[in-house]
């Protein structure tokens, strides 16, 4: 009898697809990207990934003023200290060789809970929409502080995260738990598989974000070996999504987090089944990001393995120019809603639940066909 073997399955990234048109094209102006999220409607299906460099309180309001939403990181800098700014401006001036440990000495900082109320009051008190993120370790005892103070969306974000956490040092996050106790619409992630995404689905939580090590940051895929491209990533969470809607009636939203350079690769998450997408690098890029052009993931401070890296991103656009345009550059990084739009217009889909039958084709030659005189004289 033969021994049983294992088989690998190939799994696609966002370089590896092609969206195909559709046989009837619609104005793109026809179209409608909006996202819900419980109770709450957004204009635009796009939030701004919880790192210290993309989020504080200013880009917060100035985002949700364009229609989408921010993520406050609740146990970041912008907690931890009175003037962030400052330190904001430390690990911009920092060299390579000592910016990871000075990251560990900043991130050892306690966490000052007046500081939680603070930042989410300025948020609130300027007309924005309040979203935290938490560990799941420190969930407990933070999310009491940020629903006094107003919070209006929880995330509970990890680097994986699964409905069951095996542990002999405490008792862990139980979701289900935690979505009696808090009434605001509750995000968690990260995760990559259809088995884990149906079980988080399973304990009532509003949204799941869906990504493990696709960020410009993130270096969890070369010192963990772990993660999965994200448009098959996407696609396994998607079809969790639609069984268990098929199944209960409940429609829970994935968000696709990590990888998106440009607005191709936005519309094709979305064409993967993504109900949103989250945000990071290209935000980082904006003059309202408080990074100062540096970048780095929230892993990356971790006192025994740091799975981040810094780096260095061009502050050459704004908040307005990055999502709704006009553009100024060619490479793709500028006027995101007016791309999703044009793809979907292209592919004559009026809604992003449309958006997800669009046909795709593996295509991996997509960026480089006929580009030759683009690749020589150096454009992207």
């Amino acid at each position: 009898m033969d021994p049983k073997r294992r088989t690998l399955r190939y799994a696609y990234g966002f370089d590896d697809i092609a969206l195909v048109p559709g046989d009837v094209t619609i104005n793109p102006d026809q179209t409608d990207i909006s996202f819900d999220l419980g109770e709450l409607h957004f204009p635009i299906p796009i939030l701004a990934s919880a790192m210290d460099a993309v989020v504080d309180v200013n880009l917060a309001v100035a985002l949700s003023k364009l229609g989408g939403l921010a993520v406050l990181n609740l146990e970041g800098i912008q907690t931890r200290y009175e003037n962030p700014e400052e330190i904001l401006s430390q690990i911009a001036a920092a060299s390579n060789e000592g910016v990871t440990a000075l990251l560990q000495k900043i991130y050892s900082e306690p966490i000052k809970e007046n500081l939680i109320s603070q930042r989410i009051a300025a948020i609130k008190n300027a007309g924005g929409v309040c979203a935290v993120s938490v560990t799941p370790a420190n969930t407990k005892r933070l999310y009491p502080i940020a629903a006094d103070a107003g919070m209006d969306v929880l995330v509970v974000q990890s680097t994986v995260t699964t409905a069951r956490h095996i542990s002999r040092s405490y008792h862990g996050l139980i979701f289900s738990e935690l979505r009696q106790w808090v009434s605001v619409p509750i995000i968690v992630g990260n995760c990559v598989t259809y088995s884990a995404a149906r079980e988080l689905m399973e304990t009532d939580i509003t949204a799941l974000l869906i990504g493990v090590g696709p960020g410009a940051a993130c270096t969890t895929r070369e010192v963990l070996g772990v993660g999965v491209p994200q448009v098959t990533a996407t696609m396994d969470c998607a079809a969790a999504r639609d069984d268990y809607f098929r199944e209960t009636g409940r429609y829970v939203p994935i968000i696709t987090d990590g990888g998106i350079r440009t607005g191709g690769d936005l519309c094709k998450a979305f064409a993967c089944g993504a109900d949103a997408v989250m945000l990071g690098s290209i935000l980082a890029q904006t003059a309202e990001a408080p990074g100062k052009g540096s970048h780095w993931g929230m892993a990356m401070p971790h006192g025994a393995l740091p799975r981040g890296t810094r780096v260095r991103v061009p502050q050459n656009s704004t908040l307005q120019l990055t999502l709704c345009g006009p553009t100024t550059v060619t490479d793709g990084t500028q006027n995101l809603v007016g791309a999703l739009r044009t793809a979907m217009g292209v592919c004559g889909v009026r809604t992003i639940k449309e958006m997800h039958g669009v046909e795709i084709v593996v295509a991996p030659a997509i960026k480089s066909e006929g580009k030759q005189l683009q690749l020589l004289q150096g454009h992207p």
